[in-house]
């Protein structure tokens, strides 16, 4: 059971505004940044009818808080977000050659520990959400640690939304409900999306923006291309629809 210190400051039941916080992984020596905002409705969100909680992951070296247009979103829905910063100084860089899969490796399992560590402590201080049915939403190198928690024996992923991930295959199952928003200009490799024949069977979803691209997934974004993620993300999340976001 992982060790912590937190200087996170708890959320009110009214409050909506942006809480930026830390938690200090004694386990791992890990000081691990942390942005939690509210759903609209936190008023509402009680332990008998708890809310739904989002961790949002960012690309490397893109600033965690830096998917404001997702998590605003998301708060509009009903869920809290909780965007979370996997690198520290410290790491070492993420690695550009050979079996990038191998490579890479270690700093996906390091991320989705991350994970599993925010969820445990959060889950004993915010009693009013519902940490057992996790929505994780990554993009790029947030998307491949999503993907790789939930290829594991992690029951409390219920869903996972990737932006342009790449390297690390979604889960084949029906057990989690799975939206990959693609960018036009690079490739996933080979095996990391479902074929069509997969997603009819796993109920999976993959929706491609034409002219988008990969770097442009946050808030750096331009703003057509942001209100279109959004627009996807909307539909999915309310009715889980494939067939109709493809016309979004």
């Amino acid at each position: 059971m992982p060790h912590f210190l937190s200087t996170i400051a708890l959320l009110s039941s009214m409050s909506t505004h942006a809480d930026l916080s830390s938690i200090h992984d004694i386990e791992r020596e890990r000081h691990i940044l942390i942005e939690i905002n509210a759903p609209k409705n936190a008023q509402s969100c009680t332990q008998t009818q708890p809310c739904k909680v989002a961790f949002i992951g960012a690309g490397y070296q893109v600033e965690h808080t830096k998917y404001q247009f997702i998590s605003s979103q998301l708060n509009q829905l009903g869920y809290l977000t909780v965007a979370i910063g996997h690198e520290l100084p410290s790491d070492p860089p993420l690695s550009v050659e050979g079996n990038l899969y191998e490579t890479r490796m270690e700093n996906w399992q390091r991320g989705a520990k991350t994970l599993s560590v925010v969820r445990d402590y959060l889950a004993s201080k915010y009693v009013n959400y519902d940490f057992d049915n996790l929505t994780l939403v990554g993009h790029s190198n947030g998307g491949d640690i999503s993907a790789l928690l939930g290829n594991s024996d992690t029951l409390y992923v219920n869903t996972i939304i990737t932006l342009d991930h790449r390297r690390v295959p979604l889960p084949r199952t029906d057990k989690i409900n799975l939206l990959s928003i693609r960018a036009s200009d690079f490739p996933a490799d080979s095996g990391v999306l479902p074929t069509k024949a997969e997603q009819q069977k796993y109920g999976s979803c993959i929706v491609k923006i034409a002219k988008s691209k990969h770097n442009d997934m946050s808030d750096y974004g331009p703003s057509w291309l942001k209100e279109h993620i959004s627009k996807i993300i909307d539909g999915y999340v309310k009715n889980k629809r494939c067939e109709n976001l493809q016309k979004t």
